[in-house]
């Protein structure tokens, strides 16, 4: 008998401002390509976290993961850092790299790959928007 997989979700909300901008760039392109999103003064956004956990249910608990430990792994890897900042200033993960939803959604990936068993899939959704949203990894 094949071995049946489930996926478990985390949803989580947090709040951050931005701003997108390439310093290489003149103040006219970024402008043209970022548009509001390059607002000298930055912009903020309430993001909608899904995390995802593929897996083998366990037999004995019943579950593919605990989701008070994906919880709490998620508050400390990404609430504790990003809720309430200003990604450009007040982060270490987006001093050099644009925090487009893109680059977000891979910080947090990358966060929260080590803490999780490696026995599991893991994939994060993150919405900018409401209709905004992105998906990594892919496939």
């Amino acid at each position: 008998m094949m071995p049946k997989k489930v996926a478990v979700f985390r949803k989580e909300h947090f709040n951050a401002a931005h701003r997108l901008n390439n310093p290489n760039w003149s103040d006219e392109k970024n402008n043209r390509v970022y548009g509001k999103c390059n607002n000298y003064n930055y912009h903020g956004h309430n993001y909608d976290l899904i995390v995802q956990v593929t897996g083998e249910i366990d037999p004995e608990t019943g579950y593919v993961m605990d989701m008070k430990v994906l919880s709490d792994i998620i508050k400390k890897e990404v609430l504790d850092k990003f809720d309430h900042k200003n990604l450009n200033l007040d982060t270490e993960e987006f001093r050099d790299l644009n925090p487009s939803a893109e680059n977000i959604a891979i910080v947090i990936y990358d966060k929260l790959k080590p803490q999780i068993d490696t026995q599991f899939d893991l994939k994060i959704r993150l919405y900018e928007t409401e209709r905004n949203f992105v998906e990594y990894p892919i496939g």
